[in-house]
């Protein structure tokens, strides 16, 4: 059965109405929320276990942040062709088989000896990582494409932050068991039961393939209106790299600041956890406020608030670092809700998942740059001045953002 799009949003809708094979949207939803879950748990292990896997190889802080940056941003060599792929087989086989892919990858993580061997590994595993994100968002968005999309895809995205909040616990429960890779090897091995059942016997959760009812649509031919948007959705990306550089490097560095406060690992694995819970609150409420507020008033409140909160991490007194790292959770995890719900704004629904892959790919330009970046500067300088140096850059989203708000206008 079709909805007829919703004449009171302002964004583009296809006359087309994309039909899920009468899976429930809110099914749509909860699988999108449970394996995000399952990936940013598979992807955030690995920034709690740092401080250990850099002790126990004798890594400098260049190679943690290479490490961390492979890992990361090998998922960017999957996401674009996921999207193609998604398209002729659907978008739950591609999410199912990549989370498979990343868990058995740490499994082979938690084996390979050095640091060398790591890092191959990591590229390997997180390559796995692509399908994940850009169809999770695209299959959410069309099935919630005449109302509360927005808040929807801010749901989806606050639910991977469980994930993260899971990983410094999780992460602390083996070190002390056996060590980083007992970690990686446990949680490798646990995706692996997951999906492996997930395929098996959750199949009523498929929404099916995008399938588009114009002939436009099927040849792939931009009509002149979906041009304009297109390039509405080119600034917004130069917005998300910039979002995904400030956000990657404060998560990997913040623990950093607090060792070298002399906090114990307890008072680290606590402060993770509530950046992680920050961020996933930031995630959803950004969501919702979304659709009420406004795009650009958001990114100024929370990459603003961001930037601050960077400043006042280098010179607070040692108490006031948990409540910071609480709020600053939200400011760095907040705007991403807000940018992934406008990327449908600018995209026709059959054509998202290949568009949500250029979105996510292009921010991994600073998901891979920016943690190295900052490692070397702080190898160079100290680690104080490299995250000045982050809020200064940060506060560069804010200019940046008011170039969007002609082509929302126009949307």
């Amino acid at each position: 059965m079709k909805r007829a799009p919703d004449p009171t949003l302002g964004e583009f809708h296809d006359s087309e109405h994309l039909e899920l094979k009468g899976v429930p949207p809110r099914r749509v939803l909860i699988f999108g929320s449970v394996t995000h879950i399952w990936s940013d748990l598979f992807f955030a292990l690995l920034v709690p276990l740092l401080p250990y896997i850099k002790e126990d190889l004798e890594l400098s802080y260049s190679q943690v942040g290479l490490l961390r940056s492979f890992y990361s941003g090998s998922s960017a060599l999957l996401q674009i062709p996921a999207g193609f792929l998604a398209e002729t087989i659907g978008e739950f086989w591609m999410i199912t088989i990549g989370n498979i892919w990343v868990s058995a990858g740490l499994i082979v993580m938690g084996i390979v000896p050095g640091f060398l061997t790591l890092l191959g590994s990591s590229v390997v595993a997180g390559v796995g990582g692509g399908t994940q994100h850009p169809l999770a968002s695209s299959m959410v968005s069309r099935a919630y494409d005449s109302s509360g999309r927005s808040a929807a895809v801010g749901t989806v995205n606050f639910a991977g932050d469980i994930g993260k909040m899971m990983a410094p616990a999780v992460a602390a429960s083996f070190v002390i068991a056996g060590g980083w890779r007992i970690a990686m090897w446990a949680v490798g091995i646990a995706g692996n039961i997951f999906f492996t059942f997930l395929i098996i016997f959750g199949r009523s959760f498929d929404p099916g393939k995008p399938e588009p009812h114009s002939q436009s649509a099927s040849r792939n031919v931009l009509t002149h209106d979906e041009k304009t948007s297109v390039s509405g959705f080119v600034v917004l990306t130069g917005i998300g790299i910039l979002d995904s550089a400030a956000r990657n490097a404060a998560l990997i560095f913040f623990p950093f600041i607090m060792l070298g406060r002399s906090m114990g690992e307890s008072e680290v694995v606590i402060s993770l956890l509530l950046l992680f819970s920050g961020g996933a609150a930031g995630k959803y409420i950004c969501g919702w406020l979304n659709d009420r507020t406004g795009t650009i008033p958001l990114i100024w409140l929370t990459k603003g608030g961001t930037s601050l909160l960077l400043l006042a991490a280098l010179f607070a007194p040692s108490l006031l670092l948990w409540p910071i790292a609480l709020v600053l959770g939200v400011g760095l995890n907040g705007t991403s809700s807000v940018l992934y719900a406008t990327v449908a704004k600018f995209i026709p629904a059959h054509r998202r998942g290949r568009y949500y892959g250029y979105f996510y790919t292009t921010n991994e330009i600073g998901t891979i740059g920016a943690p190295l970046i900052y490692g070397l500067i702080a190898d160079l300088l100290g680690l104080k001045s490299s995250i000045f140096i982050m809020a200064v850059l940060t506060s560069s989203i804010l200019p940046t953002s008011l170039a969007l708000k002609k082509h929302l206008v126009r949307t």
